[in-house]
């Protein structure tokens, strides 16, 4: 299992610029300009509701707007299709005008397209008569169709049958534990270029205006005096503030996970923070932190890409799992983390992309570190919880059954809730 583990951990932690979903439409359009092989007068995408609600009301890095027109627009302008999710790094100002004038035009349309999967993009650029379509679909930069005037250039459509049970063959919560024991600490390194990327956003974060300044408030009333300067307080302020930052349009790039910058900004941080306030030895950071972002990618496989249930819940699981691995907790102490984790923020909604996603990350991060500290004191939620099992296997199972049957609903009324504001505000 070390080569499939190490594999995944190089596929899901890589740097993004920008939220994920309006990045990926950015990517598509790159990708369908590239395709037709000229600057398009006028571009249509097609995209699932999940993906709509992502890109409704976040900033795109350097264009001080939100949304997934003005994404669009810079991907087919001047993005970059070789760059995969940091496709709109080095976006000149002359483009971003350009880009600016052709959504102010109404050149760019946006449908949400009912019964596809849940990560689902279409762009279409038109020349003329002339056009360039490109489908991406179940991952951010997986390109599943490319055609040009009606022909078929690129065909790769998924098989219904190929899911995450087969990928994750020989996974398990104790696998990954033992993984990251005997692994050779020279093999997981690249993992150090995650942590600097956060922390960088995270400082950027704490020193600009960006967003619901959540962690940026944090650090006034530390200074104030009403909030101590601990390891509850740092790692909330860090990782709100990275997510402030990201969610108002900052141009630096953060390291994402399971493809989410959200996420990858929260399982890194708060372990980051434990091992700078317990002192303890590089290499055990390291080893924490490959803990951390594969239970985040195992808890995600059962959940999907997107879903109505915020994936903060994983990524913070993950990170209260390499909070308690930071201060010498056992095995047992790790699932006693998870379970109680899966006892407090569980159930929390994604509802887009916006400001407010530093505030749930806050309450993530804070139930991370409670659910450690309370396993660490050998203090654990059990099977006569709610959806917890005394298994942690079925607990695992327990949240992706949660978000992929019962949360259904949910994402309809949220996305139809979204739409209806849309309507009333144009």
């Amino acid at each position: 299992m070390k080569e499939v583990y190490l594999q995944k951990l190089k596929e899901e932690f890589v740097p993004a610029l920008g939220c994920t979903e309006p990045v990926a439409v950015a990517y598509a359009a790159a990708k369908a300009r590239e395709v037709l092989n000229h600057i398009p007068d006028r571009i249509e995408f097609h995209v699932s509701g999940n993906i709509f609600k992502n890109g409704m009301g976040v900033g795109i890095p350097g264009s001080g707007m939100v949304g997934l027109t003005i994404a669009g627009a810079l991907g087919a302008f001047g993005g970059d299709p070789k760059a995969g999710l940091e496709v709109l790094d080095g976006i000149s100002e002359d483009i971003l005008e350009l880009a600016k004038i052709f959504v102010d035009n109404g050149s760019v349309s946006v449908n949400v397209k009912p019964a596809v999967a849940k990560l689902y993009i279409e762009c279409i650029c038109y020349k003329g008569e002339d056009s360039g379509r490109v489908i991406i679909q179940d991952r951010h930069t997986n390109v599943i169709m490319a055609e040009r005037n009606g022909n078929v250039l690129y065909q790769n459509i998924p098989d219904a049958t190929e899911g995450n049970a087969k990928n994750l063959q020989g996974w398990s919560f104790e696998s990954i534990y033992d993984f990251v024991n005997a692994v050779d600490i020279s093999e997981i390194k690249f993992i150090e270029k995650g942590i600097s990327l956060n922390k960088s956003i995270a400082e950027e974060g704490l020193k600009g205006n960006y967003g619901l300044q959540v962690g940026k408030s944090m650090l006034i009333n530390i200074k104030k005096g009403l909030l101590s300067k601990d390891l509850m307080s740092r790692s909330i302020m860090l990782t709100a503030a990275a997510s402030d930052a990201r969610m108002a349009g900052s141009s630096m790039p953060v390291m994402s996970n399971c493809g989410s910058g959200n996420q990858g900004i929260s399982v890194t941080l708060p372990v980051v923070v434990a091992a700078e306030e317990l002192e303890v030895e590089h290499e055990k950071l390291l080893r924490a932190l490959a803990l951390a972002l594969l239970i985040t990618i195992y808890m995600k496989s059962f959940v999907g890409q997107l879903s109505a249930l915020c994936g903060v819940l994983l990524s913070t699981a993950g990170a209260a799992c390499g909070i308690t691995y930071i201060m010498g907790g056992t095995f047992q102490q790790l699932g006693m983390t998870l379970q109680n984790m899966t006892g407090s923020v569980t159930g929390m909604i994604c509802d887009g992309a916006k400001y407010g996603c530093s505030h749930k990350i806050a309450a993530s991060v804070s139930a991370a570190i409670q659910s450690s500290l309370l396993a660490m004191n050998h203090n654990s939620l059990n099977g006569m919880n709610g959806i917890i099992d005394d298994n942690v296997e079925l607990t695992i199972r327990n949240i992706g059954r949660l978000a992929n049957e019962g949360m259904e609903v949910t994402d309809e009324v949220i996305l139809k809730t979204m739409l209806e504001k849309m309507k009333n505000v144009s």
